[in-house]
């Protein structure tokens, strides 16, 4: 015949730990709770795989549970949750993905801590324009800085987010070169604007502008080269861009801009050739942060005098550069692209694209 014992609590003899069975059936403990230590392989070798059971992993360094199939970090289990931008579920699995596009914004932790994955893309730099008395041959705008991460640790809590929108094009005709793009931050990781463009100018005083990636330069005087910006500035490890490529003139014959740098590359040079073709923007960088691979900021192409020279956008974001017979490029929203730089007298610079932030994390 079976037997039962019914008690309220259990105290062991020093009367310093004690267990109190509750009547809603949970337990109460006084004192500590050790569980089972076991290494992975000690684990996987004996540990009851009954659902629910918990042992302390000591080659992980957590407590772990056993769902029923496999052992999971209780870490993991007690997930992230959180509020932000647009919140998407589905396009990754086992992942909330947040996405941000305005100027203020919060990620919000509601419960939960661990790691968060983060991409930071600010806005890209503008791209130069022509000048009524030197012509064409700007330089690209820079792709704005490219951040990102794995490991960024957050508890409940507050973390702001700001996304940097394009630097505006120089106008045609004008006296200046394309303006940086604006910075992105995700608390305390921030990604540098995008360089503008240098604007086509006998006397090189239209220089390209530094950033996350460094503006092209533009036309400079006749035989010479006018240097391209820089980029990773300020200094980020790893770089968060690249340096913009030199613009050239080579009197009597033609001029081009270089292509603004981009996250995964140097800008082209303008070459000292006749007829000398467009140059394209730096490459950009791909992360699969949502799910789907996607390139991010390229800079923006260089501009050539001559037509039948322009080449095609880099893949990215970055605006194609402009000729006589092609109109320059805009760099696309969301990327961080550069703006293309002017091709002839009466073009302007393409503006830059805005920046992103994205924040990913585990849900189960």
């Amino acid at each position: 015949m079976a037997s039962e014992v019914r008690v309220n609590s259990i105290t062991n003899r020093s009367g310093l730990g004690t267990a109190t069975f509750n009547n809603d059936g949970s337990i109460t403990v006084a004192g500590n709770l050790n569980l089972n230590s076991v290494t992975t392989t000690g684990r996987n070798a004996g540990v009851s795989t009954a659902t629910g059971a918990l042992v302390y992993n000591s080659t992980t360094e957590a407590i772990e549970a056993y769902n029923g199939t496999s052992w999971k970090n209780v870490a993991i289990l007690g997930a992230i949750s959180a509020t932000g931008g647009t919140k998407d579920t589905t396009s990754r699995s086992g992942y909330a993905v947040h996405t941000f596009t305005g100027a203020s914004e919060t990620f919000t932790v509601t419960s939960g801590s661990g790691n968060v994955e983060y991409l930071v893309i600010a806005g890209g730099g503008g791209g130069g324009a022509g000048n009524p008395t030197h012509g064409g041959g700007a330089g690209g705008g820079g792709a704005g800085g490219f951040r990102t991460g794995t490991s960024f640790p957050v508890t409940p809590g507050s973390y702001p987010v700001s996304v940097g929108g394009g630097g505006a094009g120089a106008p045609a005709g004008n006296t200046t070169a394309g303006s940086n793009g604006t910075n992105s931050t995700f608390s305390t990781i921030t990604s540098a604007g995008g360089g503008g463009g240098a604007s086509s100018s006998g006397d090189a005083t239209l220089r390209a502008g530094s950033g996350g990636s460094g503006g092209g330069g533009g036309r400079g005087p006749g035989g010479s080269a006018n240097p391209g910006a820089s980029g990773n500035t300020p200094p980020t490890s790893p770089p968060q861009g690249n340096n913009g490529g030199d613009g050239f003139h080579n009197p009597g014959v033609s001029s081009a801009g270089g292509g603004g740098g981009g996250a995964g590359g140097v800008g082209e040079s303008g070459p000292n050739a006749n007829p000398s073709p467009a140059t394209a923007g730096g490459a950009g960088s791909p992360s699969s942060i949502t799910g789907t691979d996607v390139t991010y900021a390229s800079g923006g192409g260089g501009g050539k005098d001559a037509p039948g020279t322009s080449v095609p956008a880099t893949p990215g974001g970055g605006g194609r550069g402009g000729d006589p017979g092609v109109s320059v490029g805009n760099g696309s929203p969301g990327t961080g692209g550069g703006g293309g730089g002017a091709g002839s007298t009466p073009q302007s610079g393409g503006s830059g694209g805005s920046g992103i932030v994205i924040i990913a994390y585990p849900t189960s």
